[in-house]
């Protein structure tokens, strides 16, 4: 038992990128100005939804969630990427820390997509009723839905996977802590760690994956069977920022995940794992502000025009 004590593992050590110091300086230039943008580019998303009334409605809703979650979605693991360049250590609690919040982020995102699908779906496809339907107290009780979730699906994934002993090493061969690295340092069997987050990765993802997939089908039926060109611009316009959205996130997604761990390169899954922490959140306020006419073209505008210092362009 004394021995067993003497080589538990309390803190972890974040391999991160190789390189030399000059290299290191440079990328955390760029990790802080990207992490920069995507701070201000979201708090301008919600500054602006939050100041115009025009943009009360449940679409501007539903997107004033997303940008609120890519803040704290970035957050979990931007500043300890970082602080690394500083000190590559990482506690054990910490490391539970971030694995947790980044993992709820993800789930919750995942909900969010597929709740902003349906609310689309809603406003293209049954027009007539969607006021009734997606009313406040809808509203209020779909993102509720989304965030409980999203906190909820992680915990049995971090008692399995940091119950498991860690004594073979300490070095996770990544910039924070996620699960491949961190159960590879196990020296007992992961099986059923490995087995129940992917169950439950699978349920989170896939679930709001068809619903939004099913959803984007009907609203693009529903679009090409309207007569007009101009009506169906206007259709597609009012999706298409959300479409967008929902095409790079699973895709990112979808390419560190796909194939199996083993087979994955480190430098490769640690690039890849860059697109869907740090490139992703930092693009969507840019993709709704650049596509979406009540964004750009009115409340940008009277924000700018009534608080000049606000510029977040």
């Amino acid at each position: 038992i004394e021995e067993q004590n003497k080589s538990r593992v309390m803190e972890f050590i974040l391999l991160g990128f190789p390189g030399s110091s000059h290299f290191q300086l440079t990328i955390f230039i760029i990790f802080l100005n990207m992490y920069i943008l995507t701070i201000l580019g979201n708090f301008c998303i919600i500054l602006l939804i939050v100041t115009n009334r025009r943009l009360h409605t449940p679409m501007y809703f539903f997107l004033c969630n997303l940008s609120f979650l890519e803040i704290w979605y970035t957050t979990a693991s931007v500043p300890k990427i970082l602080a690394m360049f500083l000190g590559r250590t990482i506690s054990f609690s910490g490391c539970i820390t971030q694995f947790y919040f980044f993992g709820s982020m993800a789930v919750v995102e995942c909900y969010l997509l597929a709740v902003m699908s349906y609310d689309r779906y809603l406003a293209i496809c049954n027009p007539l009723r969607y006021t009734t339907i997606m009313n406040i107290k809808v509203c209020f009780q779909m993102a509720a839905g989304s965030w409980i979730s999203g906190f909820l699906t992680p915990i049995m994934t971090i008692v399995l996977t940091f119950r498991l002993p860690f004594c073979a090493s300490n070095e996770i061969d990544h910039f924070f802590c996620v699960l491949s690295p961190i159960i590879k340092l196990s020296c007992a069997d992961p099986h059923i760690a490995e087995m129940t987050t992917f169950i439950l990765a699978s349920m989170v993802t896939m679930v709001p994956f068809l619903l939004t997939l099913a959803s984007y089908a009907k609203i693009i039926s529903t679009v090409l069977r309207i007569p007009s060109a101009k009506g169906k611009q206007k259709a597609f316009s009012t999706c298409s920022s959300h479409l967008i959205v929902v095409t790079l996130f699973y895709v990112t997604l979808g390419t560190v995940y796909a194939a199996p761990s083993a087979k994955q390169s480190p430098i490769l899954n640690k690039l890849f794992s860059l697109l869907y922490t740090v490139i992703t959140p930092m693009f969507n306020p840019m993709i709704y502000s650049l596509r979406n006419k009540d964004v750009k073209e009115n409340a940008l505008r009277k924000l700018l025009t009534r608080n000049p210092a606000l510029a977040c362009e």
